[in-house]
C-alpha cells in the first residue's frame, strides 16, 4: 500500500501508519495499523513492550523515517533520544547552545540566547562546568535545555529518564511539568514505565506487542501536580497494565 498524501496538522495526527524493515535475515514490521494524536499543546506517553515500534514510531513523527503505509502527519519536531549526548569535551552552556549553533547562531550570540535558561532550569552557576562534572538529573535538563532551543513546537522524547536513579527520576519528572506548564509544547513521551506515564501525560497510548498498533488510549483528566498514591493514579495504572497484560 502507498502512504497517503502528507499535510500538516497542529499537533501530531498518526493514521494507520506501517514501517517495515529488511534485512539479510528478513523482514521485521515494526508497526501495522498505528494510530496517535496530539492536539496542540497536549502531552501524550506511549508505553508499550520493548521492540514494540516506539521508537520508530518517534522516527516517523519527526521526519527521520517515512511510513510504508497510513500517513504521519506533525508539526515540525525534534528528537531527544534516551541518552543525553552531551559532547564531554563542551561546556554546558555550550552543549545547550549546540541547537542554536545548528540553526546558523554564531558561537557568542547561541551562548547569549542559552544563558538565561540556565537560571530558569536551575542550571545557573554550572554554564562553563564540563557534563562529567554534572549529575544525571542536571545533564538531562541540559540536554533539555538544548532540545527546546531547537525551537520546534513538537517534542518526541524517547525514555528521557530511563538510566536516572529512582530519587533523581522523580525530581526530574517533577520539573518537567514545571517547565512545560512555562513553556507549552506538543510532547510524544515515550516510557516503559507506565506509573510515570500516568503522572505526566494528558492521554496514554499502550501499544501492543510487534508489529505495534494502539490498543488503549486513557484520558488523563487529573489536576497536576499528580501523586503516585492517588487512587485515580493507581486505577489508571492498573488499567494500563492491564492492558499490556501485565495486571493482576
Amino acid at each position: 500500500m502507498e502512504p497517503r498524501p502528507v499535510s500538516t496538522p497542529s499537533g501530531v495526527l498518526v493514521e494507520g501508519a506501517g514501517r517495515t524493515f529488511h534485512g539479510r535475515d528478513g523482514a521485521v514490521e515494526a508497526l501495522r495499523g498505528m494510530d496517535l494524536r496530539a492536539a496542540p499543546g497536549e502531552t501524550v506517553a506511549v508505553v508499550g513492550a520493548s521492540g514494540c515500534g516506539k521508537s520508530t514510531l518517534l522516527e516517523l513523527i519527526c521526519g527521520l523515517q517515512q511510513p510504508d503505509a497510513g500517513s504521519v502527519r506533525a508539526d515540525p519536531a525534534v528528537l531527544m533520544p534516551q541518552r543525553d549526548l552531551l559532547l564531554p569535551w563542551a561546556s554546558a552552556l555550550d552543549n545547550a547552545a549546540l541547537a542554536l549553533r545548528a540553526r546558523g547562531v554564531g558561537r557568542d550570540e547561541a551562548r547569549a540566547q542559552a544563558a538565561p535558561w540556565f537560571e530558569r532550569f536551575g542550571l545557573a552557576g554550572f554554564e562553563r562546568s564540563r557534563p562529567a562534572a554534572l549529575s544525571g538529573g542536571m545533564r538531562q535538563r541540559v540536554a533539555f535545555v538544548r532540545t527546546l532551543l531547537a525551537g520546534k513546537p513538537v517534542l518526541a522524547l524517547d525514555e528521557p529518564f530511563a538510566a536516572l536513579d529512582a530519587l533523581t527520576r522523580q525530581e526530574v519528572q517533577g520539573w518537567l511539568v514545571e517547565t512545560l506548564a512555562a513553556e507549552p509544547r506538543t510532547v510524544v513521551l515515550v516510557t516503559h514505565d507506565v506509573e510515570e506515564a500516568v503522572l505526566l501525560a494528558d492521554r496514554v497510548v499502550v501499544m501492543s506487542p510487534r508489529p505495534g498498533r494502539a490498543v488503549l488510549s486513557l484520558e488523563v483528566e487529573l489536576p497536576r501536580p499528580r501523586s503516585r498514591t492517588d487512587a485515580a493514579v493507581v486505577a489508571l495504572r492498573e488499567e494500563a497494565l492491564l492492558a499490556l497484560g501485565l495486571g493482576a
